[in-house]
C-alpha cells in the first residue's frame, strides 16, 4: 500500500511514524505479507520480533518516499486495476501507525477487491486518554486529507475513487469533503463510494456537512451498531449528542432524515464480535467485509452482516525478505514496533455504564 500521513517521522529505528504531528505531509511504500490459511476478518499479530509469514502477518518491506517517488509509484500501480480504483481508507481514535497498516492490510485483502490500496494516517497517539489530542490531530490533518482527494480526483490516471472511514476518521474525512465540495462547487464525479465505519460524529453536525455537499443519492453508506460502547462514551463527552454510529435508524427523527438525504444505512447492531467494544465490527465481520469488496467491485448495495470474528494481538515486524509469504522461519530485521493493543480491547471491562465519562473509564484501565 501506499501511505500518506501527516503524523511526524519516529526517530527511534525501526519505527517509521510517530503519533506526534509532523510539521508536512509524509510518504510511504510498504508491502504487507498475509498468511494464506487464516480466518477473514482477523489480523494475525506476530507472537515474536521475528514473525512467521506461513501464520503470521509481516511487513517485508517499508521505505520512506519522496512526493514525486508516492506519485510515481501511484500511477505505475493504478494502471495495472481494472477500473483504475482507488480505495483510501482512514483510521480511527486510538490508532498507532502500525495497526493502522496492519488492519487496512487486512480489510484491503478480505474484502477481495480490486483496487488500489492508499492509506491516510493522520498523528493519533494510541492512547485511550488522549481523545482531545486525536481530535484536534485529526483537524490539524484536513488540509492535507483534502490535499489528496484533489489529487486523486485531478490525476487523469484515476477512474473512481472509494473511501472508508471510521470512527474518529470520519470527522477528518466529512470535514475534508465539506472543503472540498465548497472550493469546487460540487464533490468530483470520480467519488463512486464514501463509506461511514461506526463515525464518531454528532449526528447534527453531520447533516450540515453533507449538505454543504449536495452529494448524489447512495453515495454514503453509513455502518452504526447501538451497541457501540466507544460511541456511548463519546456522546456523553460531547454533551450527550448522538453520534452518527450509534443511532437507532428506524427511530425518528433518524429515519426520516436518513431518508430524506438518501443515505444507505447498515446496522450491525446484530452481529456478534469479540470486540467488547463493538467498534470495530465493520472489518471483523466477514460477511460486512465481503460485502465492502461487492460493493467496491460492481457497486452493488451492501447488507448487514451476521457474524464477528476478534483480534488477536502481539508484535508487528518489518524488514526485508526476499518472498512475500515465505515459509516459517525467514529472518525479519528492524521492528516496525512493539505494541499491545490488548490494552485498548479490555477497555469494555471497564465500562460499567454506557454514561460513564471516559476519564472514569481510563482511570479504571490504569488501575488495572
Amino acid at each position: 500500500m501506499l501511505v500518506v500521513t501527516t503524523r511526524s517521522e519516529d526517530p527511534e529505528p525501526g519505527v517509521m511514524f510517530s503519533g506526534e504531528r509532523g510539521d508536512h505531509i509524509s510518504y510511504a511504500d510498504i508491502a504487507v505479507s498475509i498468511p494464506k490459511e487464516r480466518i477473514v476478518g482477523e489480523v494475525q499479530w506476530p507472537a515474536e520480533q521475528t514473525p512467521d509469514p506461513s501464520r503470521e502477518f509481516t511487513t517485508v518491506n517499508a521505505r520512506v518516499l519522496s512526493k514525486g517517488q508516492a506519485i510515481a509509484a501511484f500511477d505505475s500501480r493504478i494502471h495495472k486495476t481494472p477500473k483504475r480504483q482507488v480505495l483510501l481508507f482512514v483510521h480511527g481514535f486510538n490508532t498507532k501507525f502500525e495497526e493502522a497498516v496492519y488492519r487496512f492490510a487486512q480489510i484491503a485483502h478480505d474484502s477481495d477487491a480490486s483496487i488500489t490500496p492508499v492509506l491516510f494516517t493522520w498523528p493519533s497517539r494510541g492512547n485511550l486518554l488522549q481523545y482531545g489530542y486525536d481530535h484536534e490531530s485529526a483537524n490539524y490533518s484536513r488540509d492535507a486529507l483534502e490535499g489528496v482527494l484533489q489529487f486523486l480526483a485531478r490525476d487523469s490516471n484515476v477512474g473512481e475513487i472509494s473511501i472508508l472511514a471510521h470512527s474518529m476518521g470520519n470527522w477528518v474525512t466529512l470535514e475534508a469533503l465539506r472543503q472540498m465540495a465548497i472550493r469546487n462547487k460540487g464533490l468530483p464525479a470520480k467519488i463512486k463510494n464514501i463509506m461511514l465505519a461506526a463515525p464518531d460524529v454528532d449526528f447534527d453536525v453531520f447533516r450540515r456537512q453533507i449538505l454543504t455537499m449536495d452529494a448524489k443519492p447512495s453515495l454514503f453508506t453509513v455502518f452504526i451498531s447501538r451497541d457501540d460502547e466507544a460511541l456511548a462514551v463519546s456522546r456523553r463527552v460531547w454533551g450527550n449528542k448522538p453520534r452518527l454510529g450509534a443511532v437507532d435508524k428506524d427511530a425518528e427523527p433518524y429515519r426520516d432524515q436518513l431518508d430524506q438525504e438518501r443515505i444507505t444505512v447498515v446496522d450491525l447492531t446484530d452481529v456478534d464480535s469479540p470486540d467488547r467494544l463493538g467498534h470495530g465490527k465493520f472489518a471483523q465481520s466477514p460477511e460486512v467485509v465481503r460485502s465492502i469488496g461487492a460493493r467496491l467491485a460492481s457497486g452493488q448495495t451492501l447488507s448487514d452482516g451476521h457474524a464477528g470474528v476478534g483480534q488477536k494481538f502481539g508484535y508487528v515486524a518489518a524488514g526485508a525478505v526476499s518472498t512475500v509469504g515465505a515459509a516459517a522461519g525467514v529472518a525479519v530485521s528492524a521492528p516496525f514496533a512493539i505494541v499491545d493493543p490488548r490494552t485498548r480491547e479490555s477497555l469494555g471491562e471497564h465500562i460499567q455504564s454506557v454514561g460513564e465519562p471516559l476519564q472514569a473509564a481510563g482511570d479504571r484501565l490504569n488501575a488495572r
